[in-house]
């Protein structure tokens, strides 16, 4: 499937995290959901952050110690960054598969810059010119998380746990129209529903909120990401990958409208799944 510019010119940026990906189905799953997206919002274009897949990271960081007690942190780099562009590889073929050319970038077309090896997320600069490009001829461009360039021209890593924070600062230089987080549980909840079977799913909550959650121990959204996402007034939605499943959005405020009502989510927020 090809678009173009103008069918593509509203973006949203989506993230699939490693928890998301936990086999060789998981990609055609993931594949299956964003064909759905895609077709349902033709005018719009997806960029997909992609994870390695679930484990790979920690086997890879293994499998380097295996040859040297202290893995020298170019080659670890170098490695660790086959696990991401893998995950970009197989989504791409899947959807393919199913009839969706999807544009598969590399590091360096992701567009994410940092001055030196050990600078986190927090410091890298986005250019998006590339990202354009592909978007200009594809509904669907998959880059991968957790990985920029310095100022060689080097792959380098930006910090493990730093995907949401990556698609937020992504999202923000697009000019996206949201940032959607897939994760394994589809948003948040007043309580853990796996411990409290009365936990009630919160459709949308507030950036202060969440901040608040944060600081209590959920590790739901990444702090960092909640932050900046807060400071550009960029929404977040949290889902799973089950079609026509629940959802959280968040954003400057609590309310909601329902049925031409406004209505506050009331529950208190101590934890989250």
């Amino acid at each position: 499937m090809v678009a173009s510019d103008s069918e593509c010119s509203r973006v949203v940026v989506m993230k699939l995290g490693g928890s998301v990906f936990d086999g060789p189905i998981s990609y055609r799953r993931a594949a299956r959901f964003i064909r759905g997206r895609v077709e349902a919002n033709p005018e719009e274009g997806f960029v997909v952050v992609v994870s390695a897949q679930n484990g790979e990271t920690d086997a890879l960081l293994r499998e380097a110690e295996a040859i040297v007690d202290e893995p020298g942190p170019v080659a670890l780099d170098l490695l660790w960054s086959t696990g991401e562009l893998q995950s970009v590889a197989r989504l791409a073929l899947h959807l393919q598969a199913g009839g969706i050319r999807a544009a598969a970038l590399d590091v360096r077309q992701t567009g994410l810059r940092i001055e030196a090896r050990g600078m986190g997320v927090a410091a890298a600069e986005f250019d998006g010119r590339s990202i354009r490009k592909e978007l200009a001829t594809h509904c669907v461009a998959i880059v991968p998380g957790f990985l920029a360039t310095d100022s060689t021209g080097a792959v380098v890593t930006l910090g493990r746990g730093g995907s949401d924070l990556t698609a937020v600062l992504l999202a923000e230089g697009l000019g996206a129209l949201r940032c959607e987080l897939i994760k394994d549980v589809p948003g948040y909840f007043t309580e853990d529903p796996n411990v409290d079977a009365g936990a009630q799913h919160l459709a949308r909550i507030s950036f202060a909120r969440a901040l608040k959650m944060a600081d209590a121990g959920c590790d739901l959204v990444q702090r960092a990401a909640l932050e900046a996402a807060e400071r550009c007034d960029l929404p977040i939605v949290v889902r799973s990958l089950e079609e026509n499943g629940p959802e959280s959005w968040v954003t400057a405020t609590e309310e909601i409208e329902e049925e031409g009502a406004s209505e506050k989510v009331i529950a208190e927020v101590n934890e989250c799944v």
